[in-house]
């Protein structure tokens, strides 16, 4: 009963936070503007500004910003325990995380459908901005890379999510069609949601390992040797995410996206429904602050500070403002739907955390006699966290959600089979969306950092050539690879080189600084919003407080990542990567304060006068 408590307690709870803090927000503090032009309108070109429906533009927005970020990060935090993971979850999205998305929004929408990296020159000097690009420079590159692997193995671990996943995309170029000549919206998703999940349906009732073998699915046996599942499907999207970063976003991007959102809201309605049938008992230890470490001599991070490093997307996530500012604010069609879209979206996203949450200190412990054989569902639980499982590889991490949600949702009548193809093609798709999402961020940075052209009138290092759709997509996707297959080049023990066959783990190298370098990206936006509602005479503390809390938390979790670096061979490079971000941070935030400490004085002095 107590897991069915916190399920409909933090529903309400969320209901509430929106209607009223949300509210308040809306109105007293951005200031909503619904007869205000949008630049979707202002600057329409059929590509990037599209003015769109809000359902749409919620769709596309929510599947970008989830991603398995609210999956992986709960998932592992869950070893110190479930309460202090839940309690960063609740109140960290309603006061941190939906106030910094709702904030970027905003301040997007009202410069142009500018992004937040690139205002932070308007707002505090061009050297912030300047820095801010670097940082989400290079926290997409890190995404980029990495998000081809994170899908493999998913393919790897649940190969009846692979067909579904692909199968996606002509559903979702047929949905963009049926809307764009003026079908009803809710028909297409009634149609196209009916058809995903007949591909789910029939994927999980094929034995995909005999049909394709057992080492990576839809990869023929021959092609093993010349080239490594890992790096084939990375080579495959890497493709893929180039073609719809260059196509209009009402072509691909949005109605997938949208596709992807429906289905998210249809498997959380189904966890949320086996829950209340199953009412699964809490399994998991209510606190641990010290965990045990897997081996021997392994480092186990701390509570402090690392608690909110590792639950990002959830709680408080900085890839979120990139996605509000460079997608969403050039979709909306309205400020009307701001609140929906920035605020609504983060609580949407908080609810999911709080159900893995549930399916990984309760669903998983219905798990007691289906093959593991333990005597209790606790046993079950101890197999996954009895140690710190953050270095264990993203099989170890998403294995507890999988099966306890499959477990909560095969309570109703749903078979297991379907029930884990289901979660596992809600995982792959959307790891999906969000290496879609990031190519075309990562697009519209490199574009701003080579000058921006007319989209911001700022110039960095005036490179134009850059500022071309196809070239800056194909400058990300090469930079990308060059990351995650960089290993290829590598020599192995014998002098041989490692080669395709072996490659695939070269974005791992970056993993570590990821969690700390987004958040530092939430941190820095919270910044940027803050002194821009200064400027505006409105209430700042909504952001400020959030600001420095993320700061100093981001800050001190790369003081302890730079000291666990140091202390290890072969970590040079991400020493240095993170000394690099480490720097920034201090730098942006000297220069910030800086400016208002020079803005006070010129208002004293003009008060004195």
């Amino acid at each position: 009963m107590e897991t069915v408590l916190i399920a409909l307690g933090s529903m309400v709870l969320y209901v509430v936070a929106y209607r009223t803090y949300g509210r308040y927000l809306g109105r007293r503090v951005f200031r909503v503007e619904p007869d205000r032009v949008p630049p979707s309108v202002e600057r329409e070109d059929g590509v990037d500004f599209v003015p769109s429906k809000r359902s749409l533009v919620f769709g596309h927005h929510f599947t970008s910003i989830a991603g398995t970020g609210p999956i992986v990060g709960p998932a592992v935090a869950v070893v110190w325990g479930w309460v202090p993971a839940l309690l960063w979850v609740t109140f960290g999205s309603i006061f941190i995380g939906a106030v910094h998305d709702f904030g970027s929004l905003i301040v997007s929408m009202r410069h142009r459908g500018r992004t937040i990296a690139d205002l932070a020159g308007d707002v505090v000097n061009p050297r912030v901005r300047l820095l801010f690009l670097l940082i989400v420079l290079v926290a997409l590159w890190i995404v980029l890379a990495i998000f081809g692997l994170v899908i493999a193995v998913v393919f790897a671990v649940f190969p009846s999510s692979v067909m579904p996943v692909w199968l996606q995309i002509p559903i979702a170029v047929g949905l963009g069609v049926w809307v764009r000549r003026g079908g009803s919206v809710m028909i297409g998703m009634a149609v196209s949601a009916v058809l995903m999940y007949a591909t789910i349906a029939w994927s999980a009732g094929v034995d995909w390992a005999n049909v394709w073998g057992p080492d990576m699915p839809l990869l023929p046996a021959g092609l093993t040797s010349v080239i490594s599942p890992v790096a084939f499907w990375t080579l495959l999207l890497m493709m893929y995410v180039f073609v719809a970063s260059v196509l209009p976003v009402q072509t691909l991007l949005q109605p997938r996206d949208f596709i992807n959102a429906v289905q998210l809201l249809i498997a959380m309605a189904l966890v949320t429904v086996g829950l209340l049938v199953s009412r699964p008992a809490i399994v998991a230890d209510a606190v641990n602050f010290s965990p045990a470490p897997a081996t021997e001599g392994a480092v186990v991070p701390g509570f402090l500070p690392f608690l909110f490093v590792t639950i990002a997307c959830g709680a408080c996530s900085g890839f979120h403002c990139l996605v509000a500012s460079g997608c969403s604010s050039r979709q909306l069609s309205s400020e009307r739907d701001a609140q929906a879209i920035g605020y609504g979206s983060m609580l949407t996203e908080g609810f999911l955390a709080t159900l893995v949450i549930l399916a990984c200190a309760a669903g998983i412990g219905m798990s007691a006699g289906k093959g593991l054989n333990p005597a209790t569902g606790a046993e079950v639980w101890h197999q996954y966290y009895a140690t710190w499982g953050g270095d264990k590889g993203l099989g170890a991490k998403l294995t507890p959600f999988i099966e306890g949600s499959a477990n909560m949702i095969e309570s109703i009548g749903l078979s297991h089979d379907f029930a884990i193809a289901l979660m596992g093609v809600f995982v792959a798709s959307f790891a999906a969306t969000t290496l879609d999402s990031s190519t075309r961020l990562q697009r519209y940075i490199i574009a701003e950092l080579a000058g921006g052209g007319k989209e911001t009138g700022a110039k960095a290092f005036r490179i134009p050539v850059l500022t071309n759709r196809f070239v800056g997509s194909g400058v990300a996707v090469v930079t990308a690879l060059a990351l995650a297959l960089g290993d290829a080049f590598t020599k192995q023990s014998d002098g041989t080189m490692v080669g395709l066959a072996g490659a695939g783990k070269g974005g791992l190298i970056l993993w570590p600084i990821f969690g700390a370098t987004n958040q530092l990206l939430a941190g820095l936006a919270l910044l940027v919003v803050t002194i821009w509602l200064v400027r505006q005479k409105r209430p700042a503390w909504v952001t400020a407080v959030p600001m420095v809390f993320m700061l100093v938390m981001t800050g001190w979790a790369s003081v302890e990542l730079m000291r666990g670096f140091m202390r290890q061979d072969g970590k040079l490079l991400l020493t240095c990567v993170m000394a690099m971000m480490f720097v920034f941070e201090v730098w942006i935030v000297i220069e910030a304060a800086a400016l208002v400490v020079r803005q006070r004085r010129e208002r004293r002095l003009l008060a004195g006068a």
